[in-house]
């Protein structure tokens, strides 16, 4: 099993709130100063079949790290797909709700946020105090969202976190019809057939992303539309969303930690109860 952690900063006290972000891919967890709201550490690792285990298994390694047990937590909120099998957790609360929060805690300034995972994608309207107003969802393809990446990746023999490179040398994008994982895998073999190059297969790819999100968010508003989720980190889908929503758009300062922070605040705010 792969796994990260960071720390970044003590407590003084021995109080922490914790946020378990359970995804598609990974387990994401942060650990938060009930008293001041400074992040204490983050952690992650690859998601597997018994997550229960694994987030707890992570969560006493980020423990452990910060010279701190199980007695130092004050609540424990739980979001993302398998938000309701971990059973540490006082609470569950969707990851709408917590990709919000934890953006507004990173942004204070944020009017909307993109939130692209592995297995789904989001378009959030926020109000006062960071609170959602709106918000739109696709979780019923792989269209738009991190696996369909992922497909084409291993495709066109690219690794994923390179994507964003490739399509930067792109000098005509290819336009590509179907944003169905099938059909597309398809369409991308008929492209290379034709001799068009990995680059522009590759930016016309983001566009297509971006069109679709763009597509799905409505109403653009005014103010920072900050991006979030793990296909945050492949550099061309910032510049591709910008171009299709006609807006700046603004990577989260810890785009695959958002979730979890967003747990951990709530955690902190309302001592664990049930949703």
């Amino acid at each position: 099993m792969k796994s990260t952690a960071t720390t970044i900063g003590r407590p003084e006290g021995k109080t922490v709130a914790v946020g378990v972000d359970a995804g598609s891919r990974a387990i994401k967890i942060a650990l938060l100063d009930t008293r001041t709201r400074a992040v204490v550490a983050t952690g992650s690792c690859d998601q597997g079949i018994n997550q229960s285990a694994l987030a707890s298994d992570l969560l006493a390694r980020l423990l452990a790290e910060q010279g701190l047990d199980a007695g130092s937590i004050a609540a424990t909120v739980a979001t993302g797909y398998g938000r309701h099998a971990v059973a540490a957790a006082d609470r569950a609360v969707t990851e709408i709700t917590c990709h919000a929060t934890g953006v507004y805690h990173l942004h204070a300034d944020v009017a909307a946020v993109i939130d692209i995972g592995g297995q789904d994608s989001k378009f959030i309207h926020l109000g006062t105090n960071g609170l959602v107003v709106d918000f739109s969802m696709n979780d019923r393809c792989a269209a738009g969202t991190g696996r369909f990446l992922e497909v084409v990746a291993q495709r066109l023999d690219v690794p994923i976190a390179s994507l964003g490179e490739h399509a930067r040398r792109a000098d005509k994008p290819a336009s590509i019809s179907s944003m169905c994982v099938v059909f597309a895998e398809s369409e991308l073999i008929g492209l290379l057939a034709s001799g068009t190059s990995r680059e522009n297969i590759i930016a016309g790819v983001c566009r297509a992303i971006a069109q679709r999100i763009a597509a799905m968010a409505g109403r653009i508003p005014a103010g920072k539309i900050v991006f979030t989720g793990g296909v945050a980190r492949v550099a061309g889908m910032r510049d591709a969303l910008a171009e299709a929503l006609r807006h700046p758009v603004t990577v989260a300062s810890d785009p695959c930690m958002t979730g979890a922070i967003g747990a951990a605040i709530i955690a902190a705010r309302e001592n664990g109860g049930s949703e």
